[in-house]
């Protein structure tokens, strides 16, 4: 798995990376993306993580200011996909986690929201 990253750094005893996602390519194609000649969009994808391990999701945004969600899969009750028909087709969707307790989270644009979703699925159960 590519990214020097926040996740791999941070790992505890025995854990280990399942999925590894970060944002769709879509995100080069919005306003902001145009504004900054694409720079914003290729510094969000090269800095944020959205990683599962055999423990805990990870979701790390940000690159000044960072911000964390670190979540063990046992306290996690779900993970939400929303797409759009044009998200569907393109691969993309907004991933919400929902821990116990009511924490709720959510990640717009992100690439094999799906594929994310079925990875939780599979080492949370």
């Amino acid at each position: 798995l590519a990214m020097g990253s926040y996740a791999e750094n941070n790992l505890i005893k025995d854990e280990h990376i399942v999925f590894e996602t970060k944002y769709h390519w879509k995100i080069f194609f919005t306003l902001r993306g145009i504004f900054t000649l694409f720079i914003v969009p290729a510094l969000l994808r090269w800095s944020d993580e959205f990683v599962i391990t055999n423990k805990r999701i990870i979701c790390k945004t940000g690159i000044i200011s960072r911000k964390t969600l670190e979540m063990n899969l046992n306290k996690i009750e779900t993970v939400n996909v929303d797409q759009s028909i044009f998200a569907r087709l393109f691969g993309y969707g907004t991933i919400t986690v929902i821990g116990t307790g009511g924490t709720r989270e959510s990640f717009p644009d992100i690439a094999n929201a799906v594929e994310f979703r079925k990875r939780f699925q599979e080492v949370s159960s």
